[in-house]
C-alpha cells in the first residue's frame, strides 16, 4: 500500500514536470487565461502535498504527530515548487517565477491548515485501515 502511495507521488510529480515542459501555456482566453492557469497552480501543489502527507503518514506508522508530517509535506512540495520554477528557466516560451512558487505555496498551505487544524485525514477508521466507510 504504501509502495502505492508514493508512486501516486512521484507520478503526479511527473506530471506537473510534463506540463511544466510545455512551451508557452497560453490558452487565447485573454484575462481568464491568467486566472484558469493560476488556479492550477494551486491545485496541482496543495494535491502534491496532500500525496506526499498521506504516503509519509503511513510510513512513518504514528512515529510523528500530523503536524510534523503536514510541515514534512509542506517543505517538500515547496522544494519541488522552486526547483520546478528553476526548471521553466529552460523551457522555450516559459520563465520561472518567484511569484508562481508563492502562488504554489498558498495550496500548499491551505492542505497544511487543513491536516493540522481541521483534521482532513483523521487517524482512525477509513476504508484503507478496516473501518467503515464514513
Amino acid at each position: 500500500m504504501v509502495f502505492f502511495q508514493w508512486l501516486a507521488v512521484v507520478m503526479w510529480a511527473k506530471l506537473i514536470y510534463y506540463l511544466s515542459d510545455m512551451p508557452g501555456m497560453d490558452m487565447g482566453l485573454g484575462i481568464w487565461d491568467f486566472f484558469v492557469r493560476k488556479s492550477a497552480h494551486v491545485f496541482e501543489f496543495a494535491y502534491l502535498t496532500a500525496l506526499i502527507y498521506l504516503a509519509a503518514k503511513n510510513s512513518a506508522r504514528g512515529r510523528l504527530g500530523r503536524r510534523a508530517l503536514a510541515l514534512i509535506s509542506g517543505a517538500a512540495a515547496l522544494i519541488y515548487a522552486a526547483s520546478d520554477e528553476m526548471h521553466q528557466l529552460y523551457v522555450l516560451n516559459r520563465h520561472g517565477s518567484a511569484a508562481d512558487v508563492a502562488v504554489d505555496l498558498l495550496g500548499i498551505v491551505i492542505v497544511c491548515w487543513l491536516i493540522s487544524y481541521r483534521d482532513f485525514f483523521p487517524h482512525d477508521g477509513g476504508i484503507t485501515r478496516g473501518g467503515k466507510a464514513k
